[in-house]
C-alpha cells in the first residue's frame, strides 16, 4: 500500500497560520467557511447541536432543491505554484458532496468577490468524485504561479478542510533584495533535509509570523547517544547572510543548548550557547554568496523560527525575478507589465518571449533587479 504523495509534505498555501483567507462562499448556512483553511486537524463531538443542527468543524451548505452548486473563494496565504490538493471531508458521512471541481486564478492587488468572479479562472482538478469522512488528494499539473483558488462543490453538502499544498513564490517588487530573510518559506526558502522531526515538522523553523505555542516550532525527541540534531535549509536564492536570529520562544525545558551554523564548509556562526524561551541574534561575518545553510542544535531539543537576513547577489537577484515573472499566468504577466510604464505591444511580446532565461534584464524587470521595491529611487 503506497503512503500519501510527496507533494503533500509540502506547504499549505491556503492555511490560516500563514495568511489564507475564505473571502467568499455562496452559502454556509450550516457551517462557516472560515474552516476550511483552519491549521489544525478537524474534530468532531457527536449530539452536539446548535439552532441550525450538529455543529460541524467544517463549511457545510443547506440542501439544494435546484440544479446548481455551491462555491467558496479562497486567497492564499502564500501566493506560489500549487502540487496537490486535498479535500477533506473528515466526519462528513451522510452529508459530504459526492464530486467537486478546483480552481485557481492570479489577479493583481485585493479584488472583491465581484471582482474575482470576473478574474480568468484555470482548472487544476477536473469534476472528480469524493469519499465521505475522507481526505481526498488530487494531483495538480499546472505550473503557474496563483493567488486564489475557488473550491466548487456539486451539487452541496460538507468538506472540513481544503488543503492547497505546493512551492512559495515571492512577488519581489514588495521585498528590498538588498535585505531579506533568505531563509524565509515565503520567500521560496525550502528545507532540504532534517536529522529528526518527532514532534513537529522543520519547515514551521521558516514559516511566517512569530510562534504562537510550541506546537509551532521544530522539536526532535531525546536524544541518547553522543550526536547531535540538524536541519538544512536551501535559500531563496544564492545569496549573503549578514544576520542570524535563532528563536527559542516557548521552548523552556527542552531548547537546545547550543548551535552553531555552516554553509558547506564555511562557519557562519561557531558553536554558541543558546537561552530559553529566547530571541537571539547574531552578526555573521563577511562571507561569499552561500546557497543553503545548515543549522545543528546541540544536543537536541525545539526552536521556534530560524531566520537568515542578508542580501542576493546579482545572479540570485536576476534568478529570483525571472522565476517569479515566468510562472506568472499570461494575463497577470502583462498587466505586470503595462502597470510598471511599459507600452501594451512590449509586453505582449515579453510575455510571449517567456521564459525569459539570462541577462541582461530590462525595462521594469531590470529595475526589479534593483533590489529596491518599487516606488523607492534607483540607485544613481
Amino acid at each position: 500500500m503506497s503512503g500519501p504523495a510527496a507533494w503533500t509534505a509540502l506547504p499549505d498555501l491556503a492555511s490560516r497560520r500563514v495568511g489564507g483567507s475564505v473571502v467568499w462562499a455562496n452559502d454556509e448556512l450550516f457551517a462557516e467557511r472560515e474552516n476550511l483553511v483552519r491549521a489544525s486537524e478537524p474534530v468532531f463531538q457527536p449530539a452536539t447541536f446548535g439552532h441550525k443542527g450538529q455543529i460541524y468543524d467544517g463549511w457545510e451548505t443547506r440542501r439544494r432543491r435546484d440544479t446548481g452548486t455551491d462555491q467558496a473563494v479562497v486567497r492564499l496565504g502564500l501566493p506560489g505554484v500549487v502540487r496537490g490538493v486535498v479535500v477533506d471531508t473528515a466526519f462528513f458521512t451522510g452529508n459530504y458532496p459526492p464530486f467537486c471541481a478546483v480552481d485557481a486564478c492570479a489577479v493583481e492587488g485585493y479584488p472583491s468577490p465581484a471582482e474575482l468572479a470576473e478574474a480568468e479562472w484555470h482548472p487544476l482538478v477536473p469534476r472528480s468524485p469524493l469519499a465521505g469522512d475522507t481526505k481526498n488528494p488530487f494531483a495538480v499539473e499546472d505550473q503557474h504561479r496563483f493567488t486564489h483558488v475557488r473550491l466548487t462543490i456539486i451539487p452541496d453538502g460538507g468538506v472540513a478542510r481544503l488543503r492547497v499544498h505546493g512551492e512559495p513564490v515571492a512577488d519581489p517588487r514588495f521585498l528590498d533584495l538588498g535585505w531579506v530573510d533568505l531563509a524565509a518559506l515565503e520567500n521560496g526558502a525550502t528545507i532540504s533535509g532534517c536529522s529528526n522531526m518527532f514532534y513537529s515538522s522543520p519547515a514551521n523553523l521558516i514559516s511566517p509570523g512569530f510562534a504562537a505555542v510550541m506546537g509551532e516550532g521544530w522539536e526532535t525527541a531525546r536524544r541518547r547517544d553522543e550526536g547531535n540534531d540538524w536541519v538544512s535549509v536551501l535559500l531563496a536564492g544564492p545569496g549573503v547572510p549578514r544576520m542570524a536570529e535563532l528563536d527559542t520562544s516557548h521552548f523552556k525545558g527542552n531548547a537546545p543548548g547550543w548551535a552553531s551554523l555552516t554553509a558547506g564548509d564555511r562557519v557562519l556562526l561557531d558553536r554558541t550557547r543558546l537561552q530559553p524561551d529566547t530571541r537571539h541574534r547574531f552578526l555573521l561575518p563577511e562571507t561569499a554568496e552561500v546557497s543553503e545553510v545548515r543549522m545543528d542544535v546541540y544536543p537536541d531539543g525545539g526552536m521556534a523560527r530560524l531566520r537568515i537576513w542578508g542580501s542576493l547577489g546579482t545572479t540570485g537577484r536576476t534568478e529570483f525575478v525571472l522565476r517569479w515573472f515566468n510562472l506568472l499566468p499570461a494575463s497577470q504577466a502583462r498587466a505586470v507589465l503595462v502597470g510598471a510604464g511599459a507600452a501594451e505591444p512590449d509586453a505582449v511580446a515579453t510575455v510571449d518571449a517567456r521564459p525569459l532565461t539570462a541577462p541582461p534584464l530590462h525595462g521594469p524587470l531590470a529595475a526589479i533587479c534593483s533590489g529596491r521595491p518599487r516606488g523607492l529611487p534607483l540607485p544613481e
